[in-house]
């Protein structure tokens, strides 16, 4: 996205967060809008995974967890998170993607900002459960240069390899038919309450994630700058 189509209504962005189930494209629309507003995307997965490729500490223990589906400690992320937010980066402010997931991860947020008097923008992008099925399944990922594929929705060029590098791509084990449906339901139990947590502080902006992309990133556009 060229820079002169950026806003310059959203002269302060201050920080954004982007809530929904896995699948409903909260990592496309935060590099969306991390490119629109000129803030760093902050991605939780993508941290947790280089450190586990690199071999540090929060790597190694998050490793065993993600490669079985299961959830990383709320302690481990609030402490990834608190170090990253601190960067000069992210004066101006951020997009967080994959964070908060728990009510708890949302109180320690809260903790890391009193005192700040910056403002907070949540979307929640809803997408109904048998296409987030669809989208999580046919997810393919190139352990090299952890770019990103679907089957059916960016294929890429050659079948099984990676447009970058050559690499196989691999389906990870949480995008695996059985534990995506265990994710969805971690999802209603842990995460959902979060939308009435940010709610009952008005600050929620619904969104209908079921629609192309360029529409859904139109509306959270559009509500940043009705913000500004």
């Amino acid at each position: 996205m060229a820079a002169a189509d950026r806003t310059t209504d959203v002269a302060a962005p201050g920080r954004v967060i982007l809530l929904g189930p896995p699948g409903a494209g909260k990592g496309t629309q935060a590099a969306r809008l991390a490119e629109y507003l000129d803030v760093p995307r902050i991605s939780t997965g993508d941290m947790l995974r280089e450190g586990i490729a690199e071999g540090t500490s929060v790597g190694n223990e998050a490793g065993p967890l993600m490669q079985q589906g299961h959830l990383v400690p709320d302690h481990v992320l609030i402490t990834l998170i608190r170090e990253r937010i601190g960067r000069e980066d992210c004066a101006r402010g951020f997009v967080l993607d994959g964070f908060p997931r728990t009510l708890p991860q949302a109180e320690g947020l809260a903790r890391m900002d009193r005192g700040t008097g910056s403002g907070w923008t949540v979307f929640e992008i809803d997408v109904p459960r048998d296409e987030l099925l669809r989208r999580l399944s046919g997810r393919r990922w190139c352990r090299k240069c952890q770019a990103t594929y679907h089957t059916i929705n960016n294929p890429p060029r050659r079948e099984g390899v990676c447009d970058r590098d050559g690499a196989p791509l691999v389906q990870r084990e949480d995008d695996k038919e059985e534990v995506v449906a265990r994710r969805l339901r971690e999802y209603d139990e842990l995460t959902a309450p979060l939308i009435n947590y940010y709610r009952a502080r008005g600050d929620v902006h619904a969104v209908d994630g079921f629609r192309p992309v360029g529409e859904v990133f139109a509306d959270l556009k559009s509500a940043l700058e009705v913000r500004a």
